[in-house]
């Protein structure tokens, strides 16, 4: 059964056909509009909460995400579903913790029966694009992972974190770029957004970029702007974001001169929390961990036509929940067919809503990463490619992806877990003795975890670590693959 046979989904507005749910009229200016907006979803590799100047950082430069911050909706409590890159990018494409589907940590991919976020918008009607980090499974020809077996017509991308001047696949064909790495992604972006814009369809844009990630190669006009900096490596740090900055400003400046740019979302998050001696992490911990500093990262909304000035919230909220709220910004309901972890964030977005219905549930599940150096593999396929073989290694179309090798036993939940029911975060560790440990944390009154409230908080614990082990065990669940 393909996953085309796997739709979720019914249009709200009753009995409208497919063709009115894609298709564009011409305004009285001769420009064409939709009740179905563009959206734009921008992710950062490695950006932690505080690694930007509107959040305080002291020595950043991010005069256009400053500028985003002031006039457009502010998330002051957004999380990473994952501490790491390809777990969080999965949450993202599926609404789904991406350990549903075996995407533990960096390096993994997703499974082929899963449904994605861009597949849906096709079916709606939308045209699709995916540009920069892919890090979900191959860019190669033929593989059942790659961003086009996901829903993407369109797509120039990496498979994992690049650098400059790096090798890209266009659809499975690998080109030569030139270019800071930031830009490149913005500008194949532009080039997507300025063909569809005036087209009978809406458009879906997924741009991910390579940086702040390792091993930071900053642009020298980039790099100049922190001479006062005296490490080189943190001059290189800084940088990378400063030119991530400076792509976005000209996305978004580009963008909101189209004429659909009332009706254009730009989404803005990052993949997981602040890098250990290099960012500046929103609390205790860094990438890689359950804390706060690991989860918690930068997150602005813009939509013009529906937030009409600057402003905050607190609202709890995660990347999982961007799936269910691109549905419900565009009429879709959701029939679900298995377990959705993400909520519709409309009426946060409206400020109709303060309280978070159901809490989030996080779990680093222990798991090997699988490494994907980018431009190693992307200058093989290149060079085979010129010599008239158009997948390369064929062991990089990532064939393992979808096959079940394992049982997961619902009595043992290795790894670190948090349960997230604002302001209480219990986190529960199991070592690989099956030994359990929680804490809890009342993050409004102590977002740092410092002091541990479990022997004061009994009776709330005891109900939290209900609810955590029931997430869990609906976990293994879909892991043992009884979702499909």
């Amino acid at each position: 059964m393909t996953r085309r046979l796997l739709i979720f989904c019914a249009f709200l507005f009753g009995a409208c056909d497919a063709s009115e749910s894609g298709q564009r009229t011409a305004g009285t200016d001769g420009h064409p509009f939709s009740s179905q907006p563009n959206i734009i979803l921008v992710m950062a590799d490695d950006q932690g909460w505080g690694d930007m100047a509107y959040n305080g950082h002291p020595v950043l430069r991010t005069p256009h995400f400053d500028a985003l911050a002031a006039e457009a909706l502010r998330f002051d409590r957004f999380y990473a579903s994952s501490p790491v890159c390809s777990p969080t990018r999965g949450s993202v494409m599926t609404g789904r913790h991406p350990n549903r589907f075996e995407c533990f940590t960096w390096g993994k991919t997703l499974r082929p029966e899963e449904m994605t976020i861009a597949e849906v918008l096709q079916d709606a009607g939308y045209v699709t694009g995916h540009f920069g980090k892919w890090h979900l499974g191959s860019v190669r020809l033929g593989s059942t992972v790659n961003p086009g077996a996901s829903g993407f017509d369109e797509w120039l991308s990496a498979p994992n974190f690049f650098d400059n001047e790096p090798i890209l696949s266009r659809e499975g064909i690998a080109e030569k770029m030139e270019g800071e790495s930031s830009m490149v992604t913005v500008d194949a972006a532009l080039e997507f957004i300025r063909k569809h814009e005036r087209g009978e369809k809406p458009y879906f844009a997924v741009v991910w970029f390579g940086s702040p990630h390792g091993p930071h190669e900053a642009y020298q006009e980039d790099r100049n702007v922190y001479t006062s900096v005296k490490e080189e490596k943190q001059r290189h740090f800084y940088g990378e974001i400063t030119g991530m900055d400076r792509a976005f400003g000209k996305l978004r400046n580009e963008v909101r001169q189209l004429a659909n740019s009332e009706h254009t979302i730009i989404w803005y998050c990052s993949d997981n929390g602040g890098l250990r001696n290099l960012g500046a992490t929103g609390g205790r911990g860094h990438k890689g961990t359950v804390y706060e500093g690991g989860l918690r990262v930068p997150a602005l909304l813009e939509w013009p036509a529906r937030i009409t000035k600057g402003r905050s919230t607190n609202f709890p909220s995660n990347t999982s929940d961007i799936f269910p709220t691109i549905l419900d910004m565009i009429g879709l309901e959701m029939n679900m067919d298995r377990p959705l972890d993400g909520i519709s964030l409309m009426a946060a977005i409206d400020g109709n809503m303060t309280d978070r219905p159901d809490p989030m549930g996080f779990w680093n599940f222990p798991c090997r990463g699988v490494p994907t150096p980018s431009k190693e593999w992307m200058l093989e396929l290149y060079e085979a490619q010129q010599g008239g073989n158009m997948v390369g290694d064929s062991l990089r179309l990532r064939p393992e992806a979808g096959e079940l090798f394992h049982f997961y036993p619902t009595d043992s939940l290795p790894g670190h877990a948090a349960w997230l029911d604002y302001p209480w975060k219990l986190h529960r560790i199991e070592d690989g003795e099956s030994t359990v440990r929680y804490e809890l944390y009342d993050l409004e009154n102590d977002s740092l975890e410092n002091r541990d409230v479990l022997e004061e908080q009994v009776d709330r614990a005891d109900l939290m670590k209900a609810q955590l082990l029931a997430w869990q065990q609906s976990v293994v669940n879909s892991m043992n693959g009884k979702d499909y």
